[in-house]
Order: C-alpha cells, then structure tokens, then sequence
C-alpha cells in the first residue's frame, strides 16, 4: 500500500522536469529504479481521463479493485495456509526418525523449509519492484497486468502438481505467486487518475484489496477444515487459475494500454494555446482558410479545456495545489534533499537510517508472520491456544490493514513526519514488549496492534521518501530501500536456526534482541529527523521574515505603485527592474550584488514555482 497512497495525490504538483526537459511542468512520479541509466524506448504517450467515456473508467477501476483483491498480495497470507500444508505433511520427510515416533506436530527441519518458502516469496516480493517499475515505464499498465497474469498461473499450476513433480514445487510455486503480485498491484496505481478528485479514494480502495488479499488463504483454510481434507491444495489451485485467466482477459479488454495523464500533465494541456498555429498555416495563402482553422483549432482546445475542467473541478486544480502545499508545510522536511542526486542521497544520514530502520522493521515483521503459531506454542506450552492465537491473527491481519487506510491518511496529513516516526518507534517497541509476555491478553494486544502497525509502517516509510527525497529520484531510493530490506530477510532462516538451535524454541530472545537494537535505531532517526525538521523550519522562518522586511509600501522612497507591482513579481533593487525570473536587468546598489539579489530572486522563482 505504501507506495500509491501518500504518493500519487502529491506527485502532480511537484515541478521536477522530465529528465530535465524544459517542456514539461511537471514531472510524472515513475517507479522506475534505474531511471535513464537504461536508453530510452519509444513508447505511446498516456492518455487524458476525458478522453476515455466514463462508464469504462468506472469499470476499469471495478476490475482492478476485484482481481487485485484476489492476486495482489495473496502470498501475505502465509499463516492461514502453512496449517493445510502442515497437515498435507509437507516436507514432512526432512524430519528425524525420533521426531516422527514422538510424533511432533511440525519438526524442526519441515519448519524451517515452510518459513523458507515464505521467506523467497517476501523477498521476491521487494525486490521484484526494481523490474517492474522499469517494465511499466516502458511498457505500459497492460504488459505489467499480463505478466503479472502469466506468473500467477505458473506458480498456481506448480502449486497444484507439487505433489506430483520430481523436484520441489512449493518453493518455485510460491515464489511465482509472490512475483505476480506487484506486476498486478502497481500497474492499477494509474488508474487513480481515471477520476482525479476522487484519487484518494481509488488508492484507497486498491489499498484496501491488496491488504485484504491476504485472506484468501484464510478462506481456503476454512473451506479445507470443512470439506475434512477432501479439498486438498491441487484442487483449491487448480480453481485459482480462474484469478490469471480473468486478470488476462480483462486487461486485453478492459484495461489501458498505456498509463492516464496526471493532474499536472491534463493542466498543462488546459494551459497550452500554442497549438492554435501552426507553421504549416504560412505555407497557405488564402488567409480566410487560414483564419478558418485557427479558429477550428481554437474551438477544439476550449472544448478539451472545458472537459479537462469538469475532471479536475478547476482548470489549474486550485484546491488541489493548496491542501498539497498545507500537507507539505505540515511535514516538516519537505524538500530535504530534493534537486540532489541519488548517490548524495543514498550517501546521507537521511537515507542510512531510514535504510536500517527498515531493513530491521521488516524483517521483524515477517519474522512474525511466519513463526506465529510455533512462538506461542512454546510461550503458552499449550498447542491448541497457539492455534487460537494464529486464528485470530489470520482474520485480523487483513481487516487490520482495511480498517487502517482512512486514519493512516489522516495522521500522515495531519502530523508532522518526525511525530510519525516517532508513532512507528512506540508502536513497534509495544509490540516487541507485548510479544515476550506469555499471557493470552498481551497475545492478543500484541496482535491487534501489529496488524494495525504493518499498514501505518509501510506508508510512512514511503511517504518519508518521497518528502525527503523528492520525485527525480524516488525510483531509485525507495526502490533501492526496499530492495535491502528484501534481501536482509534471508536473515530469517539464521533466525529460525537460532531459536531451535541456539535456544531450544524458545523466541524471546531473539524478539527481545531484534526490539533491542530496533529501539535503539528508532531513537536515532526520530532524533536526528526531529533536529534537521527543526532547523528547516527555522530556515523558512527567518526566509520570510526576510522577504518581508525587504517589501516596499506603495509610493515608498518615490516608487510608484506600478513599481511596486513589479517588484511583487521578483526581488530586485530600486535602481533595477526585475523579469519574471528573478533576474536583475539593471544596476544594483553597492551590497546588493548578484550574490543577494540573485540569490533572493532565485529563491523567489523557486516559490513561483510551487
């Protein structure tokens, strides 16, 4: 959910150029990691939401909230069908000979195959989001949406004949599973602009089915317990071929071949009147004709103005622009390091700690999810309430994450982002707090806040990216932070070695050493994000003060107020007018050199800008 929800309703004010273009107004926020470090492809241009008849957008929308809802991140529900294939007996012959006559409900080998298996499918999951970024950039929404289609059927049909083949299916199953998700998920993130002053909503929605998904195998779970085992995997996956068939057909049907234009591109078609001539109109010499198709032209582009004004509420989305710049002045560390490059980025104190924040929160939550039931079985010494706990874990975690996308909005819109790391550090040591408790009540607490904290954790570290970061290189930064974090969750297998091994089964020692040192990581960031918020604040304080002393009143020091409308539009000196741009066209007074009124006026243009 991280990604689209903090971020699309924001990417469309942001005046990043495209690769620097001096054409575009706006930049596009792409997902794209590698950015124009791979070349350029021809590919179509997207295309305006009034462009497309709205009964379609509607049902765009529909089916992408129906087959994300079904594949987009089923695998997260890990802990309702690692039971049915506990009681499948998979892997169930890496166990002991001693293991098999004690008859132990799980042994230690089939466990850390079972947690091997999701953890491949959390990984690929992460790290997946590199290539597909660069496949929808160059590709468009409808190749992600079929690749995504093509994988899920793989990994379901590897799934079903798992039993059958000659080497281990699960692992590869699931592992194709997890690699359809994001293709599926992230290709539908467009489709927010289908309707721009309902976007919030659609992410919502699309948020909402994602963090549902999980439930699937909770329903599978349910419906396996009932039919007693007659409805064995093969025939549960074999059904779920359904889910890519309707994906495929739907997006050769149905969805766009290429991407909506954001907010930010449909207002500058609304603004652009330089296509009412053209150069071809010399080469005509009737000038009736002429003036004839300039009018046409005319015509047709306050006819696209007037749809695009009907889309948006207002042709230069007015509203929008203003709760964008009140969330942005809220947050506290906007444009931190935005117009530096990603190596500076990736290099400063800014990056590393959100890196290792997440690394470590990650791992943490995953850990959990896959070790659930066999924490509590040791930590409770009853079996039977451990299955209780990781029943209610399985219906909670995606109602937890549904019930979390309205207030996750408002705290991340309403709060500065210090307060919002700060919220992750308390939540997350609580947990780990409530985790080494052996009572039923710290159990469930511990539950409850956990599927409410996974949501809250992923949307913050992504809207922390792209308020720090910036758009130019959100791609890279976030891409390469949640590509680390991926590939540190391999560290599960060292952990579920440690607890067997090192400590008899017992998890408390290793959830109080990860709550240790993700404490002690949390204090450091939110202390360190608390000081740098601080003192931009201070900067823009002490800006405006100056700017202020700096205004001249009407008819001051013999300035005309035709004068002082010109100086409204760039800080200048009274011996020199000021363009536009900021730039001085006449002489300056002695202290007022370019290094000052250069520099005021850039700083002026840069607020035009926003």
């Amino acid at each position: 959910m991280s990604l689209a929800e903090r971020l699309s309703t924001m990417e469309e004010y942001e005046p990043w150029s495209r690769e620097q273009s001096p054409d575009s107004r706006h930049r596009k926020m792409s997902f794209n990691p590698v950015g124009s470090w791979v070349p350029p492809t021809a590919h179509e241009e997207p295309v305006g939401a009034f462009e497309v008849p709205k009964w379609k957008r509607v049902l765009q929308v529909f089916f992408a909230v129906i087959y994300c809802l079904f594949a987009a991140g089923v695998v997260f529900g890990y802990a309702a069908i690692k039971p049915v294939l506990i009681e499948e007996e998979v892997y169930r012959d890496y166990c002991t000979k001693q293991e098999l006559e004690d008859n132990v409900p799980v042994c230690y080998a089939q466990e850390l195959r079972l947690n091997l298996m999701f953890t491949v499918a959390a990984v690929s999951t992460n790290v997946v989001a590199l290539p597909v970024g660069t496949i929808l950039d160059r590709y468009g929404p409808r190749v992600s949406g079929i690749i995504g289609a093509v994988f899920i059927a793989i990994g379901s049909l590897l799934f079903a004949f798992a039993w059958h083949l000659p080497f281990d299916g699960y692992i590869p199953g699931y592992l194709f599973l997890a690699l359809g998700g994001p293709f599926i998920f992230i290709s539908s993130f467009q489709l927010s602009n289908t309707f721009p002053q309902y976007s919030g909503l659609i992410l919502a929605l699309l948020t909402g089915a994602f963090d549902t998904s999980s439930a699937i195998f909770l329903f599978y779970r349910l419906i396996y317990q009932a039919s007693c085992g007659s409805f064995w995997p093969k025939k549960f996956f074999l059904c779920y071929l359904i889910v890519p068939a309707f994906i495929l057909v739907v997006q050769i049907s149905v969805m766009p071949a290429t991407s909506y234009k954001t907010v930010g591109e449909l207002v500058t078609q609304a603004e652009d009147n330089t296509n009412d001539t053209h150069d071809s109109d010399n080469e005509i010499e009737d000038q009736e004709t002429v003036r004839r198709l300039r009018e046409a032209r005319r015509v047709h582009r306050e006819s696209v103005v007037s749809e695009i004004t009907e889309l948006l509420g207002s042709k230069d989305a007015t509203e929008q622009t203003k709760k964008e710049e009140k969330k942005k002045n809220i947050s506290g560390v906007w444009g931190a390091l935005h117009g530096r490059s990603a190596s500076e980025q990736v290099r400063s104190a800014w990056f590393i700690l959100i890196a290792l924040f997440t690394v470590l929160q990650m791992t943490r939550i995953n850990y959990f999810v896959a070790t659930i039931r066999a924490q509590y079985a040791y930590m409770f010494g009853d079996y039977s309430k451990a299955v209780e706990i990781n029943n209610f874990f399985d219906v909670a975690l995606p109602l937890g994450g549904v019930i979390s996308v309205p207030f996750i909005g408002i705290i991340l819109d309403n709060t500065s982002t210090p307060f919002c790391l700060g919220l992750l550090v308390m939540i997350a040591t609580s947990i780990g707090i409530l985790g080494v408790i052996p009572q039923t009540w710290a159990a469930y607490a511990n539950v409850c806040l956990f599927v409410l904290y996974r949501p809250l954790y992923y949307t913050t570290v992504s809207d922390y990216s792209a308020k720090v970061f910036g758009f130019a290189t959100f791609g890279k930064v976030y891409g390469l932070i949640i590509c680390l974090a991926g590939l540190f969750n391999f560290s599960q297998s060292a952990l579920d070695a440690l607890t067997h091994k090192g400590f008899h089964n017992n998890p408390v020692p290793v959830n109080i050493m990860l709550l240790a040192v993700a404490l002690f990581i949390g204090i450091a960031l939110v202390g360190y994000v608390y000081r740098k918020s601080w003192k931009i604040n201070r900067e823009n304080i002490e800006e405006e003060a100056e700017s202020a002393s700096e205004t001249l009143m009407p008819g001051a020091n013999g300035v005309r107020g035709r004068d002082y409308g010109t100086l409204a539009n760039g800080v200048g000196n009274s011996n020199g007018s000021v363009n536009g741009s900021g730039d001085v066209d006449g002489d300056v007074d002695e202290g007022e050199g370019d290094g000052d009124g250069e520099q005021r006026g850039r700083r002026h243009n840069m607020t035009r800008a926003y």
